[in-house]
């Protein structure tokens, strides 16, 4: 993880004003909520919110991110309320890493990870010398290779868990030599003109124009990785019950919002929903 940070903090860093996102509802500056965001879909979904907010009187502001860093360092130092990018597992590792203080208010939305196409259309295609590009940060190769491995590709360790890496792979389908290259999260969707497979994240397929079409194999969205790894938003601790946090989190995960996120994204980013606990069932005897 600390590889992974130090080639992100080189990235850099793009950052743009949403046009038309931010609705002036009051000359208060207690109205205004500025949040942090990567472009896809994060941003799109605020746009949205956004038009909601402006009708309760609130602002919503937000600056777009192109890397996984600054938009959390910019929260923690009080430059911008809150933060729209990322999933519990990549917060908790940057906190350690970073030693910042930073907390999940809400649970947004879900991008399945995918297996997509590239050279092969097929698993039962793979043959020797083929390789397959994951990601490189710890909690997402993880999470790739769990996936490549449900879907048969390969084995991992009884034990594996969100540190597993490519070196911990135990054995590929049918003892086939298969190579696991590491790449940049962002890039990873670049490759599938090079690669057998690439394991996507769903915001970085969006943004290379895939679509569900183009993978053979999702996460379900009844899985333990659809609550891991849904996309959180996330604030400084203590602010979590900031009136502009709690308006923000509201429209969220609203009905309408949930609605714009099935229908804009065919499937790649869906809204996160609580698991229903079934109820239990008591069965009673009946004595007469």
């Amino acid at each position: 993880m600390k590889k992974t940070i130090a080639k992100l903090l080189a990235v850099s860093l793009a950052v743009t004003a949403v046009a038309g996102l931010s609705v002036t509802a009051s000359a208060d500056v207690d109205n205004v909520i500025t949040v942090a965001a990567s472009p896809t879909p994060h941003a799109e979904i605020l746009a949205k919110a956004a038009e909601i907010l402006a009708e309760d009187g609130w602002d919503l502001q937000v600056t777009e991110f192109t890397d996984y860093v600054q938009p959390n360092l910019v929260v923690d130092e009080g430059e911008i309320d809150a933060n729209y990018f990322q999933h519990t597992p990549y917060l908790e590792s940057f906190n350690e890493e970073q030693g910042t203080d930073l907390v999940s208010v809400a649970k947004i939305h879900y991008e399945p990870m995918g297996i997509y196409i590239g050279t092969k259309s097929s698993l039962d295609d793979l043959e020797d010398g083929d390789v397959i590009a994951v990601p490189n940060d710890t909690t997402n190769e993880a999470r790739a290779l769990l996936l490549l491995e449900a879907n048969g590709v390969l084995t991992l360790p009884e034990d594996a868990d969100l540190t597993v890496t490519a070196n911990d792979v135990v054995s590929f389908k049918d003892d086939l030599d298969i190579e696991i290259i590491e790449v940049e999260a962002a890039q990873v969707a670049q490759y599938t003109s090079e690669v057998a497979f690439a394991v996507v994240n769903g915001n970085y397929a969006l943004s290379a124009g895939l679509s569900s079409s183009d993978a053979i194999a999702f996460e379900t969205s009844d899985s333990e990785a659809a609550s891991t790894y849904a996309n959180v938003l996330v604030v400084k601790a203590g602010n979590e019950e900031d009136e502009g946090i709690q308006a923000l989190v509201a429209v969220l995960q609203s009905d309408e919002i949930k609605e714009f996120i099935t229908e804009t994204y065919d499937g790649s980013v869906v809204p996160y929903e609580e698991p229903v606990e079934e109820a239990e069932t008591e069965t009673e005897a009946v004595t007469e």
